[in-house]
């Protein structure tokens, strides 16, 4: 069965082995035609955030290979800086990772200084987690790539058009069962749209 596959391995991300099995007599450039109820799929659609998402992370991801860190960190170091004293269990409904995976991220971040971590005023079993200014510069730099990225993407379209692209996304994300940090961002795209 696997005597006439072949295997490329692209080195090229972290954290993700990019492994493709192909046939020798498969043509990747064309897709595969769309059959029965596969037709009313929206594959346009998925593999364009597909793309974008490989893109969008791939940036970063590249940055983040000299510190010998992966996406896993770059998503911790995210909202533990935009969210300043975040609980680990808030952290936990965010990722949605297990904790023994985010034990593994979060003890690299602080042994190497990214982030600090402090017990709860009201309770000392909170453990609450802080960006050092380290950590703020990596995530800051992480961002900004992001950012360059976004506002070129943005530059094709008209003005108003931005505004199409974020209730797009909000409406992709499953609310049955916010996290405290999804609920902030929520509240403010709701005030936003008021003002």
């Amino acid at each position: 069965m696997w005597a006439n596959r072949f295997v490329t391995l692209n080195p090229r991300y972290v954290n993700m082995p990019d492994i493709n099995f192909a046939t020798p007599s498969q043509d990747a450039a064309e897709p595969r035609p769309a059959a029965g109820e596969g037709g009313n799929l929206r594959w346009d659609i998925i593999e364009l955030l597909f793309f974008a998402y490989r893109d969008f992370v791939g940036d970063p991801d590249q940055e983040l290979e000299a510190f010998g860190f992966g996406r896993a960190h770059h998503r911790v170091m995210h909202f533990v800086y935009r969210y300043p004293g975040l609980k680990v269990a808030d952290l936990l409904d965010v990722l949605r990772i297990t904790k023994q995976s985010l034990g593994r991220v979060l003890k690299q971040l602080l042994d190497e200084g990214y982030i600090l971590q402090k017990t709860g005023d009201n309770d000392r079993r909170q453990r609450l987690l802080y960006a050092t200014p380290k950590g703020e510069a990596l995530v800051q730099k992480l961002a900004g790539l992001q950012t360059t990225r976004i506002t070129k993407a943005l530059a094709e379209l008209a003005p108003q058009d931005a505004e199409t692209v974020k209730r797009f996304l909000r409406a992709m994300i499953d609310r049955d069962d916010p996290d405290k940090v999804l609920e902030t961002i929520f509240a403010t795209s709701h005030q936003d749209e008021k003002e």
